[in-house]
C-alpha cells in the first residue's frame, strides 16, 4: 500500500485496515466494516467522506473516534 487510505487518516472507527490475498500491492484490499471485502477507491483514497449512505455499506458510514 503506498498511499494511507483516507478513512484511516480521518479516524474512521470501522476502519480494520489491510486484507492480503497474496502477495504484492494487487493483493492487497482496504477493509472496513461497511465494506469488508474492499472499500471502493472513491471512499478510500477518493473525495467521498462516506457520511451518507452509499450502495453495499452495510448501513454503516464515517463515524470518528471522538
Amino acid at each position: 500500500m503506498l498511499v494511507e487510505p483516507k478513512c484511516s487518516v480521518r479516524g474512521c472507527i470501522h476502519f480494520l485496515g489491510v486484507k492480503y490475498h497474496g502477495e504484492g500491492e494487487e493483493s492487497e484490499d482496504v477493509v472496513c466494516e461497511a465494506f469488508p471485502t474492499g472499500i471502493p477507491s472513491e471512499i478510500a483514497y477518493g473525495d467521498d467522506l462516506h457520511i451518507e449512505p452509499y450502495l453495499g455499506d452495510n448501513g454503516i458510514q464515517f463515524k470518528g473516534a471522538k
